[in-house]
């Protein structure tokens, strides 16, 4: 009895001690604190559980994918299909290329609101393609527009696929055609800057990507009659397709748009804007050439030999423009011109956009170098023109576009420069009255242009209610003087 007893007491003094032992666990935090100190539970131990789940998950997948025949064709189809979704990604960061080197062309005072329009534009070509673009541009066999599988409806049949593996499956094919829309809409957001109205821009960007652009694209990308041509109309990435068609709009809105206050004097000279950020404008070219790499060699639809080619074709034409830009610019104006540099390497990127698969690698820097030679006398040419243009799209993408689908007609075999000279013709006419019609109707009714006064403060104040260095010190406008005056004559209009 007493030795039972003692037992008793001993388990009741041992549980005691236990309870005592771990009574600092009852909380969930000390628990938690508790094992991260263990080394099964540190913090690099706990960082490779989301590492096991998604091997164990890869398991399973591998597991149930023996189901699948792995042929050679299936596995290119696979291999095909990563290409271009990789390809796509490098087109959509171009987005920030863009975004940037606008910014940086244009005044602090307007930075937001050029960011907020390259980064929205990219989501309405988004929805737009899905919706009807991408249907109209590559479905059905008409010769002017297309049509049929509607929100990515259709069967791969529907839009000029052929079944996976052998062609490439929808979505990818989707996404980086996207992507070149959203381009071509881009390029209008620069040669408007500074004045537009935010809404007008968005409205025109939905327009330009649900109709004007796949129309021009089915034409030769999408089976209509200039890809019907004997011999066809070569644009094989699109300098015309993509480039020219985003520099045709631009310009015509530009013109539409008419100048920014202050940028020219009572002589009816045009003056110098000064950028507000270089360090950004050069900072969005390295990544706009980056991104070629993606919308060249992407274009080639599939991951083979010719890609690497493709890239260096690429790479020597937009070396050799941003060259022969400076040296341009240097002899022009006696100084080597670091916005003119930039151009000149765009200009040959854009240039070379149409054969590049085609040329050799001289052929590609000629072709490059006189794009880098071209935009430095252009840039001024639209200027006297009073085509106030701020960051040059147009004269790198239309005028460049332009050269560099006429120097496939001149150096890739299968192309002829009679057959090119319609496409561009053809291309640049339908998107003059089409892109005039809609900035006209937008004009008549949302209004396409800010007050002046809403341009003198800035549209990041007037469009957004905020700034793009709230709390830094800011450099005055080294216009200001005559932008005011120009402005007391604005207002008189009003």
């Amino acid at each position: 009895m007493t030795s039972k007893l003692k037992f008793r007491s001993n388990k009741t003094k041992n549980r005691r001690l236990l309870s005592g032992k771990y009574s600092r666990f009852n909380k969930p935090t000390e628990l938690i604190s508790r094992l991260c100190r263990t080394k099964w539970f540190s913090p690099a131990t706990l960082a490779c559980i989301p590492l096991v789940c998604l091997i164990i998950a890869l398991w399973a997948g591998a597991a149930t994918a023996q189901d699948q025949e792995l042929t050679p064709e299936y596995i290119k189809g696979v291999l095909d299909a990563i290409w271009i979704l990789i390809a796509a990604v490098f087109v959509i960061f171009m987005n920030a290329g863009f975004g940037m080197l606008e910014t940086g062309f244009c005044r602090q005072k307007n930075a937001v609101n050029i960011l907020a329009k390259n980064l929205i534009v990219f989501a309405i070509a988004t929805l737009t393609f899905w919706s009807i673009g991408f249907s109209t541009m590559f479905a059905g066999d008409h010769p002017l527009i297309g049509g049929g599988g509607f929100f990515l409806t259709g069967e791969p049949g529907t839009y000029g696929l052929d079944p996976f593996p052998a062609g490439l499956p929808i979505p990818v094919f989707f996404l980086f055609q996207a992507a070149f829309a959203g381009t071509a809409a881009t390029i209008v957001s620069g040669a408007v800057a500074e004045r537009i109205e935010f809404s007008a821009f968005l409205i025109f960007s939905l327009l330009l990507t649900g109709i004007a652009y796949p129309i021009t694209g089915h034409w030769v990308w999408g089976g209509g009659w200039l890809s019907k041509m004997e011999p066809s109309f070569y644009d094989f990435a699109g300098s015309t397709v993509v480039h020219s068609v985003g520099g045709w709009a631009a310009l015509v809105g530009a013109y539409i748009l008419g100048p920014r206050i202050g940028k020219y004097d009572e002589n009816n000279q045009p003056r110098a804007i000064p950028g507000h950020n270089m360090g950004f404008a050069t900072l969005g070219c390295l990544i706009l050439w980056l991104g070629w790499f993606g919308f060249n060699p992407g274009s080639q639809l599939a991951a083979d030999e010719n890609v690497v080619y493709i890239a260096v074709t690429t790479n020597l034409a937009a070396a050799a423009g941003g060259a022969t830009a400076t040296i341009t610019s240097w002899l022009k104006d006696k100084k080597p011109d670091l916005s003119m540099i930039i151009n000149g390497i765009l200009a040959g990127l854009v240039g070379i956009t149409a054969g590049c698969d085609g040329v050799s690698y001289l052929e590609a820097v000629i072709i490059g170098a006189v794009a880098g030679i071209i935009v430095v006398f252009s840039v001024p040419l639209f200027d006297k023109l009073k085509v106030d243009d701020p960051v040059g799209a147009t004269s790198v993408h239309l005028v460049c576009g332009a050269w560099g689908t006429l120097a496939t007609g001149i150096f890739v075999e299968d192309a002829s420069i009679f057959t090119q000279a319609i496409g561009i013709i053809s291309i640049g006419l339908f998107t003059v009255i089409v892109s005039t019609i809609f900035w006209l109707a937008l004009k008549a009714t949302v209004g396409i242009r800010v007050h002046p006064e809403q341009e003198y403060d800035g549209l990041d104040i007037s469009e957004h209610g905020m700034e793009a260095y709230y709390g830094f010190v800011k450099e005055p406008d080294a216009l200001a003087g005559s932008i005011s005056t120009d402005m007391d004559t604005e207002l008189q209009k009003h």
